[in-house]
């Protein structure tokens, strides 16, 4: 087991509780996500979940689209766990894994994933993208709901600082902002510029950012059709 997965297995009984806070966007952020997963019309009758954690991003997609089947891939049997236990057991398929281990079969509609590409290493990253980009049928969307780095230090610091206040202010205690930055220490964030670089050499078109608060960033592009 990866540190990250280790990290994120260890908090896997509170992780929901402190979400909304921690990500003081959290509506907006996850909305746009969802949004982007039918944006465009296509059927959205498979979807994977990528590092799925306790399954927030796939109730989301669930709540928009009722009658998709939805594949969760994660690494903590922890967090897989408080998924089975939020998500209706005949819409989901629960694998346990790495993403760096290979990736479920397609194809799918979409391939959503919320704030966990960025525990890979930064070389990891784009290879993830080309094989995630290979699962989509054509017309179907990658939509990465991320945790992006600035473009400089002094916004890198300016940005945490920002964004320590606002989750303080929707309700995070001192001791949950602490054991977010300890998490964060497994970041390997990459910019917008980098991942929309990544996504069009995956060989998806129309990439853009298309919400960006802070250091959260919703990212998307489609396989031609």
């Amino acid at each position: 087991m990866s540190e990250a997965i280790e990290a994120f297995s260890v908090h896997a009984p509170d992780y929901d509780a402190t979400r909304r806070a921690i990500v003081p966007c959290f509506d907006a952020f996850y909305g746009t996500a969802v949004e982007l997963v039918s944006l465009r019309g296509g059927p959205v009758e498979r979807v994977l979940d990528l590092g799925a954690g306790t399954g927030l991003m796939s109730e989301a997609v669930l709540a928009a689209h009722p009658s998709a089947q939805l594949v969760l891939l994660d690494g903590s049997a922890g967090m897989l766990s408080r998924a089975a236990e939020r998500l209706p057991a005949a819409s989901v398929e629960l694998v346990q894994g790495d993403m760096r281990d290979g990736l479920p079969s397609g194809p799918f509609d979409a391939v959503v994933s919320s704030l966990a590409i960025h525990h890979l290493e930064r070389d990891e990253q784009p290879l993830l993208y080309a094989a995630t980009a290979q699962l989509l049928r054509p017309g179907g969307v990658f939509v990465n709901a991320e945790h992006v780095a600035a473009r400089t230090e002094r916004l890198e610091r300016e940005g945490r600082a920002r964004w320590r206040a606002a989750a303080s202010a929707a309700g995070a205690s001192e001791a949950e902002l602490d054991a977010s930055d300890e998490r964060m220490t497994f970041n390997r964030c990459a910019t917008v510029a980098q991942s929309l670089g990544w996504l069009e050499e995956a060989g998806l078109e129309d990439c853009d950012c298309f919400f960006k608060q802070l250091h959260f960033a919703v990212l998307a592009g489609w396989r031609p059709a």
